[in-house]
């Protein structure tokens, strides 16, 4: 990124000082995975369409990968959008006809801005398109004729104000002077008006006679200053009238007040007052509205007789915020006293907070750091000063927190660590709230799953196991099972049950039971014999299906039970008689027999 102004042939970039370049990149490093920059162009208008505006690649240091593996796209809240980005070579180019006088009127200067938004990681850039003037209008009267009845009593130096031209172009483009076609009878007089616009009235400079010239036909000349220079003009026609030789005067030269935008259709805003010094017909005193601009001929209406200005239609703070209509008070004679009344339209709240999700990041992993962003949000207010600011919040004890990045343009991020075990998913309600009284709000509601890490082992019901199998029993025979279960989700909570290899009187555990690795069961693998072995113990290990993998042991023991299947057996004495031998052979071949224990034998 570059310090101070980068400058381009007929254009301006960068306007960023080294120290802002600083405390932006630092600023922005908090929100993860998310940079920003500022660029400025300008061009004149009415370029032709696809027409090059800038090389945006080259001017935010990105690459043409980038551009296209972010997905970088134009976000823009106009109803038209004039430029168009150009992915594959990175530039920016004219997509719709600009018409500077359409978009901004005579606000100078002017401009549109939109922000270029990549993911992957986020980045959001804004840009500053400034539209530059061309000579295209000329400038234009509205009336086809200016039509004056003057009295042959009329003193020199009276003055006589002319409907002015418009030129909708602005700068050194814009009017400059006007010409009066050579008479006898009038001067031109031009004044500059505090906002660079330029009045002009006819002043006479030698008395009229009605009965030698009754009629007198001027032309006005209005020329501005564009080069080539453009010219319109109009016809004055004046009609001398017999002795009137007073104009009506205003007990003002300017006339101020402010009305509420929303003010009922009929309410009287101020009363403007002339006075007329002749008598009679002569002195009677009409008024009327001239030299309304933009809507104000739609909005107010004088009472030609008293003077009152009310308000006749709709007055939009958003649309307009200043009105300037002059007033003329023109006696019975055709003379005309002329002030201005300036009307300031004040503020009220009747706008709401417009909330735009321009990007949404769902789902989230559970082992998001704090400080995460998990969505970018556009927040406008149509209003003015406190009616137009923001403030926005996040609804209930949610983990999450809304930071401001740039100006309209906030950040939801996560304030906490994330347990899909405990949260699996949120409804984050986000309401942003503007500072008018009473406050106007909205909200918006989005829907954030967490997505599992495998942070959880296995764990089995039990802390050990014992389990009892009588002896002789058949191979493969079940003997138990054991359980464990995992908080985890999916492929994470999948478990396998292993059988850690151990030695049981020498020889290896397997070759006593057996492990189905999804059931848990234990399976005797052949028959027991309690004279030989009275407890097996062993350890299963539950693992699940993570990566990398979380397992988790527990102790099994065993326990063989005796069955009544060794008779007794005769030690001591030993005798050899045949007879003997074979009746205790006798009784042994009698399992149910009881035995009795001689001292013979025992």
């Amino acid at each position: 990124m570059l310090c101070g102004d980068r400058a381009h042939p007929g254009r301006v970039k960068w306007r960023f000082g080294c120290g802002q370049i600083f405390f932006l990149f630092n600023f922005l490093c908090c929100f993860t995975g998310f940079v920003s920059g500022h660029i400025r162009y300008s061009i004149p208008e009415e370029m032709k369409r696809g027409s090059l505006i800038g090389n945006v690649a080259q001017d935010l240091g990105l690459d043409l990968n980038r551009l296209r593996s972010g997905r970088a796209r134009i976000v823009s809240g106009e109803n038209i959008q004039y430029t168009e980005l150009k992915a594959d070579k990175g530039t920016l180019v004219v997509k719709e006809r600009i018409d500077r006088e359409q978009l901004c009127g005579d606000t100078t200067p002017c401009s549109f801005s939109f922000e270029v938004i990549l993911e992957n990681p986020m980045e959001l850039h804004q840009i500053t398109v400034e539209i530059t003037d061309i000579n295209d209008h000329s400038p234009t009267f509205k009336q086809a004729e200016i039509d004056f009845e003057i009295s042959e009593s009329a003193v020199t130096g009276a003055r006589f104000p002319l409907a002015p031209a418009e030129d909708l172009d602005v700068g050194v483009n814009k009017l400059r002077e006007y010409f009066l076609t050579d008479n006898d009878h009038f001067v031109l007089k031009q004044h500059s008006n505090a906002d660079g616009k330029k009045d002009a009235e006819m002043v006479l400079q030698k008395p009229l006679d009605r009965e030698t010239n009754p009629h007198l036909s001027l032309k006005l000349i209005a020329v501005d200053g564009g080069t080539p220079q453009r010219s319109g003009s109009v016809n004055i026609n004046v009609t001398v009238l017999d002795a009137n030789d007073n104009i009506p005067v205003f007990n003002q030269s300017v006339y101020k007040t402010a009305v509420v935008e929303n003010t009922v259709k009929g309410t009287s805003i101020i009363s403007v007052n002339a006075t007329d010094a002749d008598s009679g017909s002569n002195g009677l005193i009409t008024y009327s509205l001239s030299k309304m601009k933009g809507s104000a001929a739609d909005i107010f209406r004088i009472n030609k007789d008293s003077g009152a200005i009310f308000v006749s239609g709709e007055i939009d703070f958003e649309r307009e915020r200043k009105f300037e209509v002059r007033v003329e008070a023109k006696d019975q004679g055709g003379l005309i006293g002329t002030s201005k009344v300036i009307i300031d339209a004040l503020d009220m709240n009747d706008n709401t907070p417009v909330i735009n999700v321009m990007s949404f990041s769902s789902p989230l992993s559970e082992d998001a750091p704090p400080g995460t962003t998990v969505a970018i949000l556009n927040i406008k207010d149509a209003d003015s000063d406190k009616n137009g600011q923001i403030k926005c919040s996040v609804e209930g004890k949610l983990p999450f927190r809304i930071e401001s990045s740039l100006t309209n343009y906030y950040n939801l991020i996560t304030d906490q660590h994330l347990d899909r075990e405990s949260v699996s998913e949120y409804n984050i309600t986000i309401t942003a709230t503007d500072f008018g009284s009473p406050p106007l709000s909205t909200s918006t509601q989005l829907h954030l799953k967490v997505s599992d890490v495998n942070d959880n082992a296995p764990l089995f019901d039990k802390s050990s196991y014992s389990a009892h199998i009588m002896e002789n029993n058949p191979p493969g025979f079940n003997i138990f099972a054991v359980s464990a279960r995992d908080s985890d989700w999916n492929q994470n909570a999948r478990i396998s049950y292993l059988l850690e290899e151990t030695q049981v009187g020498g020889n290896p555990v397997s070759s006593f039971v057996s492990l189905n690795s999804e059931t848990g069961v234990l399976s005797a693998v052949r028959s027991f014999d309690y004279e030989q072995i009275k407890e097996i113990q062993l350890v299963v290990k539950a693992q699940d299906g993570g990566s990398p993998p979380l397992s988790s042991n527990v102790t099994v023991k065993i326990l063989i039970q005796d069955q009544n299947d060794n008779p007794p057996q005769v030690l001591f004495p030993v005798q050899t008689g045949g007879s003997r031998i074979q009746s205790d052979k006798n009784l042994l071949d009698q399992p149910d027999s009881p035995i009795e224990c001689t001292p013979e034998r025992c």
